[in-house]
This record gives C-alpha cells, structure tokens and sequence, in this order.
C-alpha cells in the first residue's frame, strides 16, 4: 500500500512537471505582459489540481491497462495466424477508438454549427446532428483503413516512408479540387484523431505485431500507425466535402 501510494505521489510530481512550462507561460503573460492579476485564483487553483489528478490517473491507466492489452492482443492474434482476424481487429480498433474520441466529437460539433450558419446545411438540430455525425463516422472510417493499411505494412515490411509521400502527394491534389469549406476540417481531422484514445491502443498494437513477427524489427516496424490514422482522414474528409 505504502509503494502504490509513493509510487502515485511521484507521478503526481511528474504530471505537474510537465505542466510546469504552460504555467509559468501563462503567469509571465498575465503578469508582466497583460499586467493584471489572476480572476478567481481560488478556482484557477483548484482546475490546476484537477488537471494534474486527471493526467496522473491517465497516464497510469495507460500504463498498466491499455498499452499491455493492446500489445498483448497483437501478439495473440499474430501467433493466431488468421489474417482475417488481425484485420478484422484492426479496423474495429481504429473506428471504435476514433469514434470515442472527445476531440473529434468537439470538433464534428462545432464545424456543423459553422456549416449552418454559413449556409452549407439546414439550421435545423437534425440537420447538424447529421452533419456531425457524417463527419465523425467518415473520419472513424478512414481511421479504421488507416490501421489496417499499417498492419498490412508491418506483415509485408513495406518502408513506411513512400506511403506518407504518397498519401501527401493525394492529399494535395484533393485540396485543389475540395470545397474550401471543408479543407480546414479535412485538415484539423488528421490531428484531432491522434488523441488520448486512439494512440496508446494503435502505438500498442503496432509494437506488440512488430514484436511478435520474425524479421520485424519493433523499432522500425511498430512505429508509423499513428501517421496513417493522421493521413486518411484528410484525404476521407476531403471526400466528404465534395460528395455533400
């Protein structure tokens, strides 16, 4: 009990020490740039400390249940040897876990407000419900073939670079022909799905294949997931914009 709790306590240091540059920044700008003092410090206080708890418990979590489910699945299904199956989990896994996403939720939200008051759809809440909607599962959608593209890549060995450029040389050309309405979603899509959920699962999952498979190398091989679940999402988004 003593040790669990030490062991907290230090994580809880290593969670404010992280947050310690982001602090001191916005303390240097509202006092010597703004030259106003802090409104409800009180309050200010104790989000701080909410936030360092959340973090702590967070990365906690991810180190004693996510990334060893994850990595531990991958090598199951590896030794497994049903293609059909690892695929099959690497899609679920990509779409449920980008579906969860609270950032993608936050902005599929806000971009169909935007979209209604722009004119692009109805102002009606239907209307944005099945917009939003529309662009969350498009977005899990190109997650979820994200993963099963560098699942493929990790059985095959295929170099991980020439896929990016490739798929950036796509995304590109689309930018030139999509609705400028939707290029900046299509873009902030690829980032907003990399977020607490989806990385440590995806990461886990690509180190544990890479790990479990001869001649892979974990290094080389298990990292690169988390690019294509950036990827696909701009060039689907982007897809979606021009077939509303």
């Amino acid at each position: 009990m003593t040790k669990t709790l030490k062991k907290l306590l230090l994580a809880m240091l290593g969670s404010l020490r992280d947050l310690l540059p982001i602090i001191l920044v916005i303390i240097f700008f509202q006092f010597f740039v703004l030259q106003q003092p802090l409104p409800n410090i009180a309050q200010i206080l104790l989000g701080v400390l909410f936030v360092v708890l959340g973090l702590t418990f967070f990365i906690h979590g991810l180190e004693q249940g996510l990334f060893p489910i994850g990595e531990s699945m991958a090598t199951a299904f590896a030794r497994k040897g049903s293609l059909f199956w690892l695929i099959l989990f690497a899609f679920s896994l990509g779409f449920g876990t980008t579906v969860a996403e609270p950032a993608l939720i936050a902005v599929a939200d806000e971009a169909s407000e935007i979209a209604a008051t722009g004119g692009m759809i109805d102002t009606t809440a239907a209307a944005k419900k099945g917009y939003a909607n529309g662009l969350r599962y498009t977005v899990a959608l190109s997650v979820g073939l994200a993963i099963v593209i560098g699942v493929i890549r990790i059985l095959k060995g295929w170099p991980v670079q020439w896929l990016i450029i490739g798929g950036y040389i796509l995304v590109v050309i689309m930018t030139m022909f999509a609705p400028e309405e939707i290029i900046g979603i299509a873009y902030d899509s690829g980032g907003v799905t990399t977020s607490t959920i989806t990385v440590p699962l995806v990461t886990a999952l690509g180190v544990g294949l890479a790990s479990s498979i001869r001649g892979r190398n974990p290094m080389i091989d298990g990292f690169g997931l988390i690019a294509f679940a950036s990827l696909t999402p701009m060039i689907f988004v982007m897809a979606y914009g021009m077939m509303i």
